[in-house]
């Protein structure tokens, strides 16, 4: 390698570095003075003159903050701040095919502990057009649900739903990027452990629940709904 070509990476080398720092002082300048959504941000030449460094490192930090949906730029206002769409800088790397696997299991666990946790949150919302709309879901099911471990099309139907009910945007969106990812592992050989169906707390169950029964009824009957899953992980 020439004496040339070292210092052009060492160059390199030091350039990615300043910008790394100069991305996180921008984010905490931004934090220090309390900036709002919608709040103009200093011009390029002005941050260079602040932070000293070229307006090239500048402009490469600001194309990263523009890249997390952090800032955007406006006509007649120039750079604002923003609030990024983190369901949607998520989605964009949450393809089951290029994570790896203890990422994709933890994905798998995570998508649990959210079926579990949101009764309360089902209880407090549902309405009677909402009990209506899972019933006449369930009633679309083979009775062969009571007894299979996972069915794409009606765990998107039926726990869609569920999710809808917590009027919880963010959980919604959430429960749209975990299953596809869910259904992957399922199928992927993942879950080394032979699966051994029985019967457990359908879908039906659960509506009939929601109807008659509690918050805590309803926690314990969705543990019982994913027993399958939990089983193939720890037994």
């Amino acid at each position: 390698m020439s004496v040339d070509t070292i210092i052009e990476n060492l160059k390199s080398l030091d350039t990615g570095s300043l910008v790394d720092r100069v991305e996180s002082r921008l984010i905490e300048l931004l934090q220090e003075k309390k900036m709002q959504v919608g709040d103009s941000i200093p011009k390029e030449i002005e941050l260079a003159e602040v932070l000293g460094v070229s307006r090239t490192v500048i402009r490469e930090a600001l194309l990263r903050l523009r890249m997390m949906g952090l800032i955007e730029t406006k006509k007649k206002k120039g750079t604002v701040i923003t609030s990024p769409d983190l369901f949607g800088i998520i989605g964009k790397s949450l393809n089951p095919h290029v994570l790896d696997q203890d990422t994709l299991m933890d994905i798998f666990e995570i998508r649990l502990v959210l079926e579990i946790g949101m009764a309360d949150f089902i209880f407090q919302r549902i309405t009677p057009d909402d009990l209506r709309e899972l019933k006449k879901i369930v009633s679309h099911e083979p009775k062969v649900t009571d007894s299979h471990l996972f069915n794409i099309e009606h765990e998107i139907a039926f726990h869609g739903k569920l999710y809808e009910i917590t009027r919880n945007k963010a959980m919604r969106k959430f429960q749209k990027m975990l299953l596809p990812v869910f259904d992957y592992v399922h199928k992927s050989g993942l879950l080394k452990k032979q699966v051994h169906l029985k019967t457990f707390v359908s879908h039906k169950g659960l509506v009939e629940i929601l109807e008659k029964g509690t918050p805590e009824q309803f926690r314990n009957a969705m543990r019982m709904h994913l027993e399958n899953h939990f089983d193939r992980i720890f037994n």
